[in-house]
């Protein structure tokens, strides 16, 4: 019984998850005949509220290429600490040649991003928030490195919890 309780949560969830392709590579493979062409798709799927992950897929049409990367980035969803519209601190991201920023900004001041951390910021549900993306450009990479760097921030209430301190007092 309560098994069925988690499925229906689980539907409820998925049903609420909405779904952005990040970037559409064509990709060859060189073979003995010739060379094959695929799709390589990068997707970024949330819910708004905290909830984001990213995926990659690759077949040899793009629908099929997308599908598959939605359906990875499903299995990959992480949860997003929020501090009401933006994030709870400043943090630094890092994947592969790609390296990003992520500063909390005040209310009002809007999502101050470009490409693939832009798109992954929506889907979050980050409404306030400054950016920079600095080295590699590469859409898979950046991504990448705005995953880290929103798995790696810290909840405000354990942190407090932990240090004995008031929640305002942490990060000044």
């Amino acid at each position: 019984m309560a098994d069925q309780e988690v499925k229906k949560e689980e539907l409820r969830e998925e049903l609420e998850l909405k779904d952005q392709v990040i970037s559409i590579r064509r990709v060859t493979k060189v073979v003995k005949g010739g060379k094959n062409l695929s799709f390589s798709a990068l997707a970024a799927v949330g819910n708004g509220s905290g909830l984001v992950g990213i995926g990659k897929g690759k077949a040899r049409e793009v629908p099929q290429a997308i599908r598959k990367a939605v359906e990875d980035a499903k299995k990959k969803l992480i949860k997003v600490p929020l501090s009401e519209s933006t994030i709870p601190h400043f943090i630094r991201g890092a994947a592969g040649g790609g390296v990003v920023i992520l500063r909390p900004a005040s209310k009002g001041t809007g999502v101050i991003a470009g490409g693939a951390v832009r798109v992954i910021m929506e889907l979050a549900g980050i409404k306030d928030i400054l950016t920079k993306s600095i080295r590699s450009n590469n859409a898979i990479s950046v991504a990448h490195a705005t995953m880290d760097a929103l798995q790696r921030l810290k909840n405000p209430e354990k942190v407090s919890k932990n240090r004995g301190k008031e929640k305002e007092m942490i990060w000044q």
